[in-house]
C-alpha cells in the first residue's frame, strides 16, 4: 500500500552527515534526560509527588504523538523509501520517528514506575487523617487502564486509516497530532497544581526538567527541518511542552532554593542557640570547676 516517491528516495539516499549526527545526539539526549526521573523514583522507592493526571496525559499524549508521526504521509513516504536505499540512509531517514519513539517509551516507563512504586499505607488510615492532596491507589490503576485502552484504539485506528482508508490518513494523523498537542498543553497543569499544593518536588526530577526544557525546542526545530511545514502537528507539540515544563522547572527551583535557605537558617539557630558552638565555649569552664 505504501508507494515510494522516487525523487524523495534519491534525496534520502544521500543523507547529510551533520544532520544525522545531530539527530543521533537528540535521540541519546532524550534517553539520558529521562534517566534522572527513572532513577529518582526507583531510588526513593516512591512516586509521591507525581500527579496521576500528569502521568496519564503524558502517556496518552506520547501515544498519540508516535501514532501521528507513523501515519503522516511524509513519514510513510520515507519508510517506503527504505526498500530502495541502503541501511544507513534508511536509518538516517527514520531518526525523526526514532526520536518520538524513544520519548514515548521513556514516558511509558515512568507510568509503569508510577504504578509500581505508588505509595500505599500498610495500615488503614482514618478518613479524616488522609491527605486529600495525595492520589489514591484506584486513581493509579485507572491511569494504567486508560493508557492501555488508548494505545489499543490508536493502534487499530492507525492500521485502518493507513491500509483501508488511505485518502483520509492525513486527517487522522492531524487529529492525533492535535490531540497530542492539546493533552501536552494540559499535561503540566495538574503537575504544577500538585507541586504547588505539596510545596515540594517529591519524586519529580529537577535534572530531567533542566535537560528537557531547552531540549524540547531543539527537538521541535529538528522535526520541523525534517518534516517541513506539513508536519506542524508533530513538532508543534514540543514547543508547547517546552514552555509549560519551563514553568514547572522554575517553580521546582524556587522550592529547592527556599528549602535550602530554610535549612541554613535552622542550622544557624541550632548552632547559636543549643548546639556545638555554645557547648565549646562552656566546656573548659565546666572542666575547671570540677
Amino acid at each position: 500500500m505504501l508507494h515510494p516517491d522516487h525523487q524523495r528516495c534519491r534525496e534520502l539516499a544521500r543523507p547529510d552527515v551533520f544532520n544525522f549526527s545531530v539527530s543521533v545526539f537528540i535521540v541519546l539526549g532524550i534517553l539520558v534526560s529521562y534517566m534522572p526521573q527513572h532513577y529518582k523514583i526507583i531510588s526513593r522507592r516512591s512516586s509521591r509527588g507525581l500527579s496521576p493526571l500528569f502521568v496519564l496525559l503524558g502517556t496518552v499524549s506520547g501515544t498519540a504523538s508516535i501514532a501521528n508521526i507513523l501515519t503522516l504521509p511524509e513519514s510513510t513516504r520515507d519508510m517506503a523509501c527504505c526498500k530502495e536505499i541502503g541501511k544507513f540512509p534508511c536509518a538516517a531517514a527514520l531518526l525523526g520517528i526514532a526520536q518520538i519513539g524513544v520519548q514515548w517509551t521513556c514516558f511509558f516507563f515512568i507510568m509503569l514506575l508510577f504504578l509500581i512504586f505508588f505509595p500505599r499505607s500498610s495500615q488503614p488510615v482514618a478518613e479524616e487523617e488522609q491527605d486529600t492532596n495525595m492520589p489514591t491507589w484506584k486513581e493509579a490503576v485507572l491511569v494504567l487502564a486508560l493508557s492501555l485502552a488508548f494505545f489499543i484504539v490508536a493502534f487499530i485506528g492507525s492500521i485502518v486509516f493507513v491500509y483501508a482508508l488511505p485518502s483520509h490518513v492525513r486527517g487522522w494523523a492531524n487529529f492525533l497530532g492535535l490531540l497530542a498537542t492539546a493533552l501536552a498543553a494540559v499535561q503540566y497543569i495538574p503537575q504544577i497544581v500538585m507541586t504547588w499544593r505539596l510545596q515540594e518536588t517529591g519524586s519529580l526530577s529537577i535534572p530531567m526538567m533542566c535537560i528537557q526544557t531547552p531540549g524540547s525546542f531543539v527537538f521541535a526545530a529538528s522535526l520541523a527541518a525534517r518534516l517541513g511545514p506539513g508536519g506542524w502537528s508533530a513538532w508543534g507539540l514540543f514547543i508547547f511542552t517546552g514552555c509549560l515544563q519551563g514553568c514547572l522547572l522554575a517553580m521546582s527551583l524556587w522550592f529547592l532554593w527556599r528549602d535550602g535557605q530554610a535549612q541554613k537558617s535552622a542550622d544557624r539557630n541550632t548552632v547559636n542557640g543549643h548546639g556545638t558552638a555554645r557547648e565549646n565555649e562552656q566546656t573548659p569552664l565546666l572542666r575547671g570547676d570540677s
